[in-house]
């Protein structure tokens, strides 16, 4: 049983709402405000990278470290507790999150109605982000998960653009409609005759624990009522269409923290619940995921390839890029020999690498905007004389997201399909097809943003200032890191999906 209490997570969590209270109360003028919500956000980053590198990926380590659990609520009769940990698959996302909350904070420098409100949500949406990433116990999981739909409908109906109170409603309708499924499955797992847990590291320990008992709901419809929930989020076709009115209408940090972070809230969850905690289930209904992770690739490719707002190109061309978190995931259907963990590796990893690529995309499309006011791609062109540091930026965000060697898209992606393969062979080969095809809208789009003839009324643009350098550096620092040297990721997310793995391997070789 994992006990301990450590704190630095605890920390790490709660630090950007404390942030947010005091930025409430206390502070005080627009230019304060500013200064003290970065101050908050590098504190964050710097304790989210002590958690990723001090995290033990060695042989024989534990496999959750970092430990804070106590006893939450006694007195109401629930056995939860306030349990947070990170393993090899959440370490890394703890880190991504620190930094794109410090990017979406410094994009935001400019930000000028209702600034110490903006500043607030923006804050709790870390804390909520990074509470779903460490939570270890399915109540306080679900908590988290639901604490992160206000700051995200507040940013986009307040701070948005456009048709912004229907993205918003639109985005927090879907949401919801996932989260009860999933809180369904929830309420029917801690009910089951001896489980009465909310413990996730006990449940997919002790995965018998569900196998065995007389379940209240058979454990496949577990397995899909957890999955319904997740594949919104992600998204995956053809429950997406929240997404494109989303970052079209949302205000730059918002889409940054949308696509960098809550998407990924959707992938983890399958794998530390779908994987994890069912993986019987898992192996059964691979094909299934695969098919849904190619028809995402292949429809989201091909509906970019149409798309003539910058927001919409690249919301649409997420839709196709998390698909190849499903087809990775799918891995898992080898109907024999031995699973390996490559398939998994690859979607964690596209997790990640996803997660740096959009967020310098929708940051670069942000200050395009910002100086030429439209996003309406045939309007602009020969931007790259006036903005080189934001065509490079973005260029680079490009070449990763079509998986340029070098870059950190080429790993995660050929990690998927190597996994893939040894599962499904011909759908994987359709979802390679994706990847030509964003090589296509990738290129058309930064051809006619950046190059070709310049309007006379973008003569005098200027380039991107030092405040707003600075988060595209770091993005830019990560991506190529991760791409030059990528077992600085890859060998931790391999410590904590192998113990998974373990188990699928016995559930395929019994």
């Amino acid at each position: 049983m994992v006990e301990g209490y450590n704190g630095l997570l605890t920390a790490t969590v709660f630090l950007p709402a404390v942030g947010a209270l005091i930025l409430l109360l206390l502070v005080k003028g627009n230019k304060n405000v500013r200064n003290f919500a970065v101050f908050i956000a590098l504190a964050d980053l710097v304790l989210s990278l002590v958690v990723f590198s001090f995290f033990d990926r060695s042989e024989g380590a534990d496999r959750f470290q970092f430990v804070d659990k106590i006893t939450w609520i006694p007195d109401v009769g629930l056995n939860a507790h306030f349990f947070l940990a990170v393993d090899g698959l959440s370490a890394p996302l703890v880190a991504l999150t620190g930094l794109l909350g410090m990017c979406a904070i410094l994009a935001s420098w400019h930000v000028g109605f209702r600034v110490k409100e903006y500043f607030v949500w923006l804050l709790v949406l870390q804390t909520a982000v990074m509470g779903v990433f460490t939570s270890m116990d399915l109540l306080l999981f679900f908590l988290f998960w639901e604490l992160e739909l206000v700051p995200m409908f507040m940013l986009i109906s307040v701070w948005g653009s456009g048709r912004k109170e229907y993205s918003a409603m639109k985005f927090l309708i879907f949401t919801i409609f996932g989260s009860g499924f999933m809180l369904v499955g929830i309420v029917a797992v801690y009910l089951t005759p001896g489980v009465g847990t909310f413990d996730m590291v006990e449940l997919s320990t002790k995965t018998t624990m569900l196998t065995s008992a007389g379940l209240l709901i058979p454990m496949s419809g577990l397995f899909w009522l957890f999955f319904a929930g997740f594949a919104i989020k992600l998204p995956t076709w053809p429950v997406h269409t929240w997404l494109p009115d989303a970052h079209t209408d949302a205000p730059t940090a918002a889409s940054v923290m949308l696509a960098g972070v809550l998407l990924k809230m959707g992938g983890y969850g399958l794998l530390r619940i779908n994987v994890g905690m069912f993986p019987s289930q898992a192996d059964e209904f691979a094909w299934v995921l695969v098919v849904l992770g190619v028809v995402s690739v292949l429809y989201g490719a091909v509906i970019t390839m149409r798309q003539t707002d910058l927001k919409r190109l690249i919301a649409y061309s997420s839709v196709s890029h998390m698909g190849l978190v499903l087809v990775g995931i799918g891995s898992v259907g080898i109907s024999e020999g031995t699973l390996s963990v490559t398939g998994l590796n690859g979607a964690a990893m596209q997790l990640f690498t996803h997660g740096t690529v959009t967020g310098l995309l929708f940051l670069s499309v942000g200050l395009v905007y910002e100086r030429t006011h439209t996003r309406h791609i045939p309007d602009l062109g020969g931007l790259a004389g006036r903005m080189p540091v934001v065509a490079v930026a973005m260029l680079i965000a490009g070449l990763a997201s079509l998986g340029l060697p070098g870059l950190s898209g080429f790993v995660s992606e050929l990690l998927v399909f190597l996994g893939a393969y040894q599962a499904y062979d011909w759908p994987t080969v359709l979802a390679v097809l994706g990847i030509v095809l964003a090589a296509g809208y990738i290129l058309w789009m930064m051809q006619r943003t950046f190059f070709g003839v310049r309007r006379d009324s973008f003569n005098d643009l200027p380039d991107a200032s030092l405040v707003e350098a600075l988060p595209l550096g770091l993005m830019l620092i990560t991506i190529i890191g991760v791409g030059v040297y990528p077992s600085v990721l890859t060998d931790v997310f391999e410590s904590g999906l192998n113990p998974m793995v373990d188990v699928l391997n016995g559930v395929i070789n019994p």
